[in-house]
């Protein structure tokens, strides 16, 4: 699997090298379901590699090892002439994906990557380079955002405009497919439109399209990830009222409580 934000591009061989599976699929769960499916009804046995090049990759991941398969860390294909073999893909992406299966195939020193594996994760996250400041340019919050989003809930980061207030509001509170679906559709409503927010009921219906397609029970490193999401769209709405100069309406935020969270399913 040649992973990217939006799409990852699968290439299956077999024992032989012979070409069995070479097509893109979205980076959505019910799409990634059926190209497991599809993979697993080829043989008994099937060892999957992932080239990890960003966090795009943590849902497949997620939905592989709970399907008790064996996945592989495979970078293969950024080593220097790695793809130098291999011209007979003419896509980039199918070219890529042949080189990691191919050397998922040979390899033997290639590293499984295993459930809980949450201590890299929190690494990578609290890296100095990984956490943005109001200090840095505009669009580093928000980009910073959205790789996260991609990384525990793509459909939400294709169905939410972070452009606009009302995701980021959202955002504060509910990050996770589960956390959406437990409000139900009226609830949602509810709580956007106490808010303050206009378009409250399309954002709402947004929001539990987007949750509707992803039940995975828990994504690794999921509360540490919804967490980060919390605290960087309040900084995005810091920063956008810095940026307008002129204050956000009271209403919009929930104001914490002492000595409990203010985001009535932090604990969820």
């Amino acid at each position: 699997m040649d992973a990217d934000k939006d799409n990852h591009h699968c290439f299956v061989i077999d024992a032989e090298e012979t070409k069995l599976i070479s097509r893109r699929v979205a980076n959505d769960e019910p799409d990634l379901l059926q190209l497991i499916t599809e993979v697993l009804a080829l043989g008994d046995a099937v060892i999957w590699a992932i080239d990890l090049a960003d966090g795009g990759a943590a849902l497949l991941i997620t939905l592989l090892l709970n399907h008790d398969q064996q996945v592989l860390s495979s970078p293969v294909d950024r080593e220097p002439g790695a793809t130098a073999g291999y011209r007979g893909e003419g896509d980039t992406d199918a070219r890529d994906a042949h080189v990691i299966a191919d050397q998922a195939r040979m390899r033997r020193d290639l590293q499984p990557i295993r459930p809980g594996n949450e201590a890299i994760i929190e690494l990578r996250l609290s890296s100095p380079a990984a956490v943005p400041t109001l200090a840095a340019i505009a669009p580093a919050p928000v980009n910073r955002l959205r790789g996260l989003l991609t990384g525990m809930f793509p459909a939400f980061e294709r169905a939410l405009d972070l452009g606009n207030h009302g995701p980021l509001v959202l955002l504060t509170c509910h990050q996770t497919p589960p956390a959406v679906r437990r409000l139900s559709a009226s609830r949602l409503e509810q709580w956007l439109r106490n808010r303050k927010l206009r378009w409250y009921k399309a954002l709402a219906r947004t929001a539990m399209e987007a949750a509707e397609r992803q039940h995975t029970t828990s994504v690794a490193g999921e509360k540490m990830v919804a967490a980060m999401i919390a605290t960087l769209a309040r900084e995005v709405i810091t920063l956008n009222e810095k940026i307008s100069k002129r204050p956000a309406d009271r209403g919009f935020l929930p104001r914490p409580r002492a000595g409990r969270h203010h985001c009535q399913h932090a604990r969820d």
